[in-house]
């Protein structure tokens, strides 16, 4: 059979940077698990077009919320020419008869362990409707045939998974409803084997926490050391309190990790019950990161109930003090199958279900502070400051040891600021359009005139986010 797998864009009018994906792995391991008298073509959508007139015999598909509405138009654009389709991932996990109006079979959960089982059904025509498999043993080893494929210019990443499961439950993330709440993990002899074959020099942890389970961490940051890599990864801001796991980690090759700090304001830290709730603490723990030698990179989330607009000017000048090597800027998006989506819902703050919509750029539901077009505005104004040449020189000592590095990542970053300013008025027509249109230049000057405030240090708040006063 000639087999296409397809990880679809998010919208075919504008592709993301090839720069600064985030490389994709599932896809490769089936096409690594597909029998080879089969021929497999894989097409990451972002930065290659599908051809729909190609003869295929099955197609698999796999995609998330927002790249969901999507990856239902490519579905449905080779079904009606009689082209059998697979759906699966972490959308049609969590709407599995959704999905199924667009595909032939639908998997739900991992699909390691049925995909051989699917390429023979689709061989002999006998796909059945659903395929699940849920909490698989990763004690398998899968030789990746196309890693030197992922290979995406001098600062490529290859990715690499040694866990899965989430023993949290937040009410705004759906990993542990994927992938269970016990964390299952890869025998690290299969993770020294896979980067041994894949020749490769610079890795990304696609864990959500690498340091989740310490003594599995330990022995695999100690099996990393003879490797003499580079890796990028996921943990919590609670790992500075582990000063041999953090020499450990650098030790193995770690150079920057992505920490979820999520916010700066210590109402929303306690509510979703955070390791560090109190921000004297999380300005030390960021000093014991940079004295490590690794890159603080901070994932920060807007459009909490406690946020107002002040929460974006509080917010940089907290990043830019503490000089936090570089961030990501999303907005609280509800998930459909998470606590925030259910209750949203129940409150009838949803906005749309159009999941393109659902990317983190854009709000698509009714803050309970702010309207969505001044969260929208918010989060555009901090990305355009943070990712300014004066905020990168001013955070360029929590970049050691490894500037160039990441100055270009901060540059790259940079580069998409112009993009999604430019797409507000879209948004703010199509979605935003029961409030008041937003001039973006005065809310930009607005937010400015904020910002010297928390600059100075000049206003404090308690833990409930009430407003103290002015320090004389």
């Amino acid at each position: 059979m000639n087999i296409l797998l397809v990880s679809p864009c998010i919208d075919p009018e504008y592709k993301t940077p090839r720069s600064v994906m985030m490389p994709q792995l599932s896809l490769h391991i089936l096409s690594s698990l597909t029998p080879p008298h089969h021929r497999v073509t894989i097409i990451e959508e972002e930065y290659r077009e599908i051809d729909f007139n190609t003869d295929y015999d099955l197609v698999g598909i796999s995609c998330f919320t927002s790249n969901a509405s999507r990856a239902y138009t490519v579905a449905d654009s080779f079904r009606e020419r009689g082209i059998p389709v697979v759906l699966g991932g972490i959308h049609p996990t969590l709407l599995p008869d959704e999905a199924a109006q667009h595909a032939d079979a639908v998997v739900t959960g991992e699909a390691e362990e049925v995909w051989e089982e699917i390429v023979a059904d689709a061989e002999s025509g006998d796909l059945k409707p659903f395929y699940s498999k849920n909490n698989i043993l990763l004690h398998r080893y899968i030789p990746v045939r196309s890693l030197q494929e992922m290979a995406k210019g001098p600062f490529s990443l290859l990715p690499i998974q040694t866990t899965r499961g989430c023993p949290y439950d937040c009410e705004f993330c759906s990993v542990s409803k994927i992938y269970g709440r016990t964390i299952r993990h890869a025998p690290v002899q299969n993770v020294v084997r896979y980067i041994e074959e894949s020749g490769g020099a610079s890795f990304i942890f696609l864990d959500d926490n690498i340091t989740g389970d310490r003594k599995y961490a330990l022995e695999l940051f100690h099996a990393l050391q003879p490797l003499k890599i580079r890796w990028v990864g996921q943990a919590p801001v609670s790992l500075a309190d582990d000063e041999e796991l953090m020499k450990l980690a650098v030790k193995s090759g770690c150079v920057s990790i992505l920490f979820g700090l999520e916010s700066v304001s210590p109402r929303t830290l306690k509510r979703f019950r955070k390791s560090y709730t109190d921000l004297q603490h999380i300005r030390e723990a960021i000093k014991k990161i940079h004295g490590s030698g690794i890159h603080f990179h901070a994932s920060m989330v807007f459009g909490f109930d406690e946020d107002d607009r002040s929460i974006f000017p509080e917010t940089l000048e907290f990043l830019i003090k503490n000089r936090v090597a570089c961030a990501s800027f999303n907005i609280l998006t509800p998930y459909p199958g998470t606590r925030l989506f259910s209750e949203l819902k129940a409150q009838d703050r949803i906005i749309t279900l159009d999941w393109k919509y659902y990317d983190t750029e854009t709000v698509v539901f009714k803050p309970a502070l702010m309207t969505p077009g001044e969260l929208h505005e918010g989060k555009l104004w901090i990305k355009k400051e943070f990712f300014s040449f004066m905020s990168i020189i001013r955070r360029l000592p929590g970049a050691m040891p490894h500037p160039v590095v990441c100055t270009v990542v901060n540059l790259g970053l940079r580069a998409s600021v112009r993009h999604e300013i430019g797409r507000f008025g879209m948004k703010q027509r199509l979605l935003y359009s029961s409030e008041e249109p937003r001039d973006l230049k005065k809310g930009f000057r607005e937010l400015d005139r904020m910002r010297p405030l928390y600059r100075s240090g000049a206003i404090n708040k308690n833990e409930n986010n009430v407003y103290l006063g002015l320090d004389n």
